[in-house]
């Protein structure tokens, strides 16, 4: 039977120790609510705040990933952009050493004829000049092999190779920035460095196209790779909030039960008065 004593009041005790634990579940709540976080800190479970926290780490790198990734995408597709002036360039170069292949022209005509097929030469060097995206430049002598970071740990690359469209290059081989159609032999056999120039031009414009394809496929790929991540923290980390709310309810009914329980037990002892009167 218990014993009535004014120095031990074990339900009010034992009411105080169940309103504590109340409390405590009410500010973890109310904490989850706030932050929205299951896990908000290492206290709250060190084993899926690690594993998040690693997670988060692997997905703030991919930001960099992606950066690389679209530096090395525009600075191929700058190549990209000029080597396809060129190989129009190229094009109509051909069309003006044809035309003064002909042994009957004029020298008015032919001098015209040179005149354009210089100045479409000189354009050639204007493009390989312009191609440079952020201080890289593909396709001239020398020319800036893009190298784009490809994972998180930065020990894969993809690698796309320069290719020199420059005159006297290897694309153009014995075109260079001296070539003229002056003479209707020189124009024959310049049509024939014409033609290899603009086959090695289109060889060197499909192996950066795929370069460049390559490059926005890995960045898709990165893209979901850390929505992916992102997500799998959610689910690690996140707090369920219509959960928390309803429990929110349950916790704050139970508190105010426990408050008026508290005070009940403290009462007890004043009972104990009747029997001396």
């Amino acid at each position: 039977m218990p014993m009535n004593s004014v120095n031990t009041n074990v339900g009010a005790m034992i009411a105080l120790q169940n309103l504590n634990q109340t409390n405590g579940d009410l500010q973890t709540t109310q904490a989850r609510i706030n932050t929205g976080k299951r896990v908000g800190s290492v206290k709250d479970n060190g084993a899926i705040w690690a594993i998040a926290q690693n997670q988060r780490a692997t997905s703030n790198s991919l930001n960099a990933v992606k950066e690389s990734l679209q530096r090395g995408q525009s600075t191929v597709d700058v190549a990209v952009s000029a080597g396809e002036s060129i190989s129009e360039l190229l094009i109509l170069m051909k069309e003006k050493a044809l035309a003064a292949s002909d042994v009957t022209l004029d020298s008015n005509s032919r001098t015209a004829l040179n005149d354009d097929f210089i100045s479409l030469r000189d354009q050639i060097t204007k493009a390989v000049d312009n191609a440079i995206f952020n201080g890289a430049n593909m396709i001239e002598s020398s020319g800036t092999t893009v190298q784009a970071l490809a994972n998180a740990d930065g020990t894969s690359h993809i690698t796309v190779s320069a290719q020199d469209l420059s005159l006297g290059g290897a694309a153009m081989g014995s075109l260079t920035s001296t070539s003229s159609i002056s003479t209707a032999s020189a124009a024959s056999s310049m049509i024939a460095t014409l033609n290899a120039a603009i086959i090695a031009t289109s060889s060197a414009l499909f192996k950066l196209g795929t370069g460049s394809k390559s490059l926005e496929s890995h960045l898709g790929f990165v893209v979901k790779l850390q929505d992916t991540l992102d997500a799998g923290v959610g689910n690690l980390v996140d707090a369920d909030l219509a959960k928390e709310s309803a429990k929110l309810q349950s916790l704050q009914t139970k508190q105010q039960l426990g408050i008026q329980a508290l005070s009940i037990a403290n009462q007890a002892s004043a009972t104990l008065l009747g029997l001396f009167r």
